[in-house]
């Protein structure tokens, strides 16, 4: 019997917030492999992802608000275990889509271990944790998704994409830290967010955020689809003005870079991006 905080802290609701990159990946392969296209999404939404959010919780015990839950609950050996057993049913599975694909879910797993583990803790340095998050979350993640969904036996993936994934997962990536300098300084954790500062989150958040529009120009332009980029832009705009909106009442009160604001950022944000990119799936050329 699963104990409720094991099912809490695995956190499978938080996991859609990661939905985007593999659209976006899918959206980019000329002819997808539907079968394994559901195998991945399986493997990602409901194993890895989970996994990582109860490793990491297991790891931290909060006490206060943390991604996607007001109330954690304190978690149990049971939690641990469990995250063990999905990674190696994570990893298993990943081999009816390739072995290259098995691997890059490996990779994956064992830096998310290092990213949380007490031994490594890779978190507690602003600037390797935040990296840690750019290339796996975003970079390596839209990698092995497009080369496991594309029956082509090519290991090649269009790297501009790539980039892209990471500065969008990276753009939100601080926005999730804002709220939580006192409680991560007092565990030994120095986040990018507390390095820079409330006001800096926002500032760099929105230089991450201003760079994928730019390379999605770039990417789109090279493809002669301008049109594709102008609807990045419309559909784009409410993350827009929710976040100049925040960044202002952050700007006046630093109490409003509290869960809740944060929360309502990563769901407006993570809408709007699944949405672009379920339009891309859906008028593929």
């Amino acid at each position: 019997m699963l104990h409720p905080s094991t099912i809490q802290l695995l956190r499978f609701h938080f996991s859609l917030f990661l939905l985007p990159v593999y659209l976006f990946a899918i959206s980019q392969v000329p002819t997808v492999d539907f079968t394994k296209a559901i195998i991945i999404f399986i493997i990602l939404h409901f194993l890895v992802y989970p996994s990582s959010n109860g490793y990491n919780s297991y790891m931290d015990r909060d006490t206060s608000p943390i991604g996607g839950l007001k109330n954690p609950l304190q978690p149990t050996r049971q939690l641990y275990r469990i995250t063990i057993i999905m990674d190696v049913i994570a990893v298993l599975t990943g081999l009816l889509i390739s072995i290259y694909f098995s691997v890059g879910i490996l990779l994956y797993i064992l830096a998310s271990r290092a990213y949380s583990s007490r031994q490594i803790r890779l978190k507690r340095y602003p600037v390797i944790g935040f990296l840690t998050v750019f290339i796996f979350q975003g970079a390596l993640v839209f990698y092995i998704t497009y080369i496991g969904t594309n029956p082509s036996t090519d290991l090649y993936a269009p790297i501009l994409p790539c980039i892209i994934s990471s500065c969008l997962i990276a753009a939100l990536y601080p926005l999730t830290q804002i709220y939580q300098h006192k409680e991560d300084k007092d565990d030994g954790v120095t986040t990018i967010s507390y390095l820079v500062g409330k006001r800096g989150t926002f500032i760099l958040s929105m230089c991450l955020f201003l760079g994928a529009t730019f390379l999605m120009y770039l990417f789109f332009t090279q493809r002669h689809e301008m049109n594709i980029w102008f609807r990045y832009l419309l559909i784009m705009l409410p993350v827009v003005l929710f976040f100049l909106t925040w960044m202002r009442k952050v700007w006046i009160s630093e109490k409003e870079a509290n869960f809740k604001n944060s929360l309502r950022m990563n769901v407006i944000a993570t809408l709007c991006t699944t949405i672009f990119f379920v339009t891309l799936i859906l008028f593929k050329p």
